[in-house]
């Protein structure tokens, strides 16, 4: 993501050329991963523990390329995480 004013282009591209999704803001469940470790040591000792949560929240203008279709963007688009700021997640610079 990006603030307005800075260029973005990709490096090369994916099976989807590159394209660029306007900004956005809209609400669907927000995801959050962390890492939580189980104390113990060796390969392992984390666990990948999600939660979620539902808001608005603000995407700026995002030009990439990717290996799958603008179409399974679109429709996987709420399963992934966000970054954002919580105090203000539609005006967020994400």
């Amino acid at each position: 993501m990006t603030t307005q004013g800075t260029k973005q282009r990709t490096e090369g591209a994916g099976r989807t050329p590159e394209h660029t999704h306007s900004a956005d803001m809209h609400s669907h469940d927000h995801y959050h991963v962390s890492h939580h470790h189980r104390g113990e040591t060796g390969a392992g000792e984390f666990e990948h523990r999600t939660y979620w949560h539902t808001h608005d929240h603000n995407h700026n203008t995002l030009t990439h390329s990717h290996d799958y279709s603008e179409r399974e963007e679109e429709q996987q688009h709420a399963k992934e995480a966000h970054i954002h700021d919580h105090a203000a997640p539609a005006q967020s610079p994400s």
